[in-house]
């Protein structure tokens, strides 16, 4: 058992698709620009062909990016990754912060240990989720305080402005989030 992640080709053809539907261009606008044909395109954002390095900066120059930003936000094809806990000095009570999720991908995971600059609002384009793994905190959400212990969860959704703080030393929350480059789809009412 290594502890390694697996070097596995990027998917770049979500990261493309995102790009150009942000730019509200259709595949024939960004082959015009590209000199890729519409087919080629096509299959590059459907994860069916990839892109040479030259080919990738005739996209990402008509998509207005860079092909380092696209590759940035590509989705791996597939990956493991292990991410080990960190040594702790004994009587280190700073506050830390800690991710739990290394690179660009859905889902955003971070360990908060100790105090936490109570005074900063803060405000998420994306469904969150705060567990308490040891001591207890104070949240407040949307005009309420929550008080939450050791093995404690609160779900926020997208756009809840929220503020929190430790109120025992020691505490350590896990938030974990979807990340900021993902659109969230709303449901439809039916």
């Amino acid at each position: 058992m290594g502890d390694h992640k697996e070097q596995q080709p990027v998917r770049v053809g979500a990261a493309v698709r995102r790009r150009r539907r942000a730019l509200e261009l259709t595949l024939a606008v960004v082959a015009e620009r590209s000199g890729l044909s519409v087919p080629f395109l096509s299959q590059v954002e459907n994860d069916r062909a990839r892109p040479s390095s030259t080919s990738l900066e005739k996209l990402a120059d008509a998509l207005r990016t860079t092909a380092v930003e696209l590759l940035a936000a590509a989705d791996p094809a597939a990956s493991v990754d292990v991410v080990r806990a960190e040594p702790v000095a004994d009587g280190d009570f700073d506050p830390r912060t800690r991710a739990l999720v290394r690179g660009h991908h859905q889902l955003h995971a971070s360990e908060f240990t100790g105090d936490h600059d109570a005074g900063r609002e803060l405000q998420h384009r994306n469904d969150e989720l705060m567990y308490v793994a040891d001591g207890a905190v104070e949240i407040e959400a949307e005009g309420r305080a929550y008080r939450l212990g050791r093995g404690d969860t609160l779900y926020l959704t997208g756009g809840v402005r929220h503020r929190w703080r430790a109120t025992v030393p020691d505490t350590r929350i896990i938030v974990v989030a979807v990340a900021e480059h993902i659109e969230a789809v709303q449901n439809k009412a039916r």
